[in-house]
């Protein structure tokens, strides 16, 4: 069997009742100790400036003009073409008055605009800010505030978001610059406001007229600050440093010179994850690195198809939800064959899942399969997908290996937070024995689990299981301005994540649970549980509400005890009659429930993932002598998941069946 990660030191039991560790795990490259980091490369900045000097003339970013409401062919700016556009940028920034270290937002979806807004912040030892809606409900104002944004880079939909009254920290900020054009009523708000508004050519055209020497950052200078839930309501600032992305990069490089198929320039990443979560901004420095090139979505998920089809990428990362829905449409392609091509189908299908199971790379595995039937299901994904990187949630195994077979491309699961600066584990192409698995810990970075006696998991036992902790090179180095919750994630210089893994014995890592919980659904979204039972709680129809999600679904349901007299009130004005627990078995009750939790949730402005789509209705109270609470009345998870499991699990078939039908 093979080995991918192992211990450098042994792990050890608890002394005064501390909780005891597992043992410390590294990459195999790391034996002795970290590789040497690349001297040219110590910065953001660096990663890019060095490939404008080795790769002027590739093309680096793309979008699609739309003509006549429909998108057309991709159009290419080459590495020297973005350079001198981001010099611009950064001249124009630095007559705006911004100095090193000033904080510079970035509020839009991903495109050519973003990045070269992002490199200009590099040039000029500014900080960047992504600015994300989705984050919640006053997110945007919050960050600006709270991270002290003086100019934003905006998108040409979201002015009239950022202009609004309601958006107090408007008052701080003293440059917009639109992605595209402003109008004139916008402009004039703007300049109402206190802040100077440009146009995107408007503010290249200064800069152009006003060059300005570049002050590129030194290694521990900061790059970025991302913000990312938190479980108070409001959004935490994760510092990351020019040395975290730098080793980041470096490490990518060395993991995949271990493998025949290497990154070249002649590679295609679609970008659609926004950038302004980590995972989608790593993997674009990591193209910027080797001269690929970066193409953007047309801004409908939706339409995912058809930009692929138009760009051919060789590189696809998503979310579980990406994948789940293309399996989804792989399977129900098949569904329409005729009964004899069906079996085809599943006979080659079985045929290469088998030499695969035995060893054989997947291009070897069965070339007769691909041709006959797998070749048609890459045609849909563009025909040059070489990779597919799964993240932000557990992908279910049985989708892994289907398009590990059907897709005749590498597919593989990586672990990372926006604390780690993305990826710090990822795993092997081609290794069937990682699927459902994360991969082994990242060149720079180290590895161990503590134990969670409260949830039964032992680092020292067998498996190892425990709550999963990171130190390294890429591991942040506190959040903005919060001291306090910097001082309760990292405890004696080890990142402590909230996850749970479990370690196999090959040393790769499979994540298995959440220790607080916030969990993320299977599109990556973070779902806060317990803040939403206190919200869908004030519903009058409510006596007491369990809400329950998992990182394989894409939707929310719960366990809803309705409070008994509002109920009986409910059925004797609509005509039911009978005891209450007859009245908590009907189906007009359970509309008339999650009718109210869809006008509880819109009076809370909830996001679409945290709204319930489906509901138990249990007339018992949820009770000590079923286990399923304390004594001082808190939740106990994992006795309610157990006790409803099957309904739970009836819930999710059905409103799967209403899904794809």
């Amino acid at each position: 069997m093979k080995i991918f990660s192992f211990p450098v030191e042994e792990g050890r039991e608890g002394q005064d009742g501390k909780p005891s560790v597992g043992p410390v795990y590294r990459n195999l490259l790391s034996e002795n100790d970290f590789p040497p980091p690349d001297r040219r490369i110590s910065s953001s900045w660096d990663v890019f400036s060095q490939s404008v000097r080795q790769y002027p003339g590739n093309r680096m970013l793309g979008w699609r003009k739309i003509v006549d409401g429909k998108p057309g062919p991709y159009i290419w700016k080459t590495y020297k073409e973005v350079y001198e556009e981001v010099l611009h940028v950064g001249s124009a920034l630095r007559l705006s008055g911004v100095e090193p270290g000033s904080r510079i937002g970035i509020y839009g979806s991903n495109c050519p605009q973003w990045i070269m807004a992002m490199e200009a912040c590099n040039a000029h030892s500014l900080i960047c800010v992504p600015l994300y809606d989705t984050l919640g409900p006053g997110a945007v104002n919050y960050i600006v505030d709270h991270a002290e944004v003086e100019v934003v880079f905006i998108q040409d939909k979201k002015v009239k978001e950022l202009l609004n009254p309601d958006c107090r920290s408007i008052q701080r900020l003293k440059v917009m610059v639109c992605f595209t054009s402003l109008t004139e009523e916008e402009k004039e708000k703007a300049v109402q406001l206190g802040i100077k508004p440009y146009s995107w050519n408007e503010f290249i055209k200064m800069g152009k007229q006003n060059p300005s020497e570049i002050l590129p950052p030194r290694t521990e200078n900061i790059c970025a600050i991302m913000y990312t839930s938190g479980t108070s309501g409001d959004p935490k600032g994760v510092v990351i440093t020019h040395e975290n992305v730098a080793y980041g990069v470096r490490g990518i490089d060395l993991f995949m010179e271990q493998f025949e198929d290497k990154m070249t320039e002649d590679d295609v990443y679609l970008s659609f994850l926004p950038l302004a979560h980590i995972l989608d901004r790593v993997i674009e420095e990591y193209f910027f690195r080797n001269g690929a090139s970066v193409g953007y979505y047309h801004g409908d998920l939706n339409a995912l198809k058809d930009d692929m089809m138009e760009l051919k990428p060789t590189l696809l990362a998503g979310v579980p939800r990406v994948f789940e829905k293309i399996h989804e449409g792989i399977k129900k392609a098949v569904l329409e064959l005729n009964p004899r091509r069906r079996k085809i189908f599943d006979i080659l299908y079985r045929y290469k899942l088998a030499w695969m199971n035995m060893g054989y790379k997947n291009k070897n595995a069965s070339p007769l399969a691909d041709l006959l039937a797998f070749r048609k299901v890459k045609a849909r994904l563009g025909g040059r997908l070489r990779l597919i990187i799964s993240g932000g949630a557990p992908l279910s195994s049985e989708i892994e290996e289907f398009l590990r077979v059907t897709c005749c491309a590498f597919v593989v699961q990586g672990y990372g937070l926006t604390e780690t600066c993305g990826p710090t584990t990822l795993g092997f192409p081609d290794e069937m024995c990682m699927i459902g698995a994360v991969g082994s810990v990242s060149v720079y970075n180290e590895l161990r689990l503590d134990e969670v006696p409260e949830m039964g998991y032992n680092p020292l036992g067998n498996p190892p299981c425990g709550e999963i902790c990171l130190r390294g090179k890429t591991v942040f180095s506190g959040y903005y301005k919060s001291p306090e919750l910097t001082r309760e994630a990292i405890k004696d210089g080890w990142f402590h994540t909230g996850d749970i893994g479990e370690i196999l014995p090959n040393g790769t890592m499979k994540v298995i649970d959440r220790k607080k919980n916030l969990i993320k659904l299977s599109q990556g979204e973070y779902v806060a549980l317990e803040y939403l039972e206190n919200v869908y709680g004030i519903a009058s129809i409510i006596e007491d509400i369990w809400v329950y999600g998992n990182s394989f679904k894409s939707m929310l349901v719960a366990v809803v005890v309705p409070e008994e007299e509002t109920t009986k009130k409910w059925a004797y004005l609509n005509g039911h009659i009978g005891s209450f627990s007859d009245i908590c078995s009907l189906d007009q009750l359970k509309n008339h429930i999650m009718a109210e939790l869809k006008l509880t949730a819109e009076r809370n402005k909830l996001r679409g993932f945290e709204r319930i789509k489906g509901v138990i209705v249990e007339p018992r109270p949820l009770d000590m002598e079923r286990d399923l609470v304390t004594a001082t009345m808190k939740k106990k998870r994992h006795q309610l998941l157990k006790y409803y499991k099957v309904e739970i699990d009836q819930l999710y078939q059905t409103l799967d069946g209403r899904k794809c039908s």
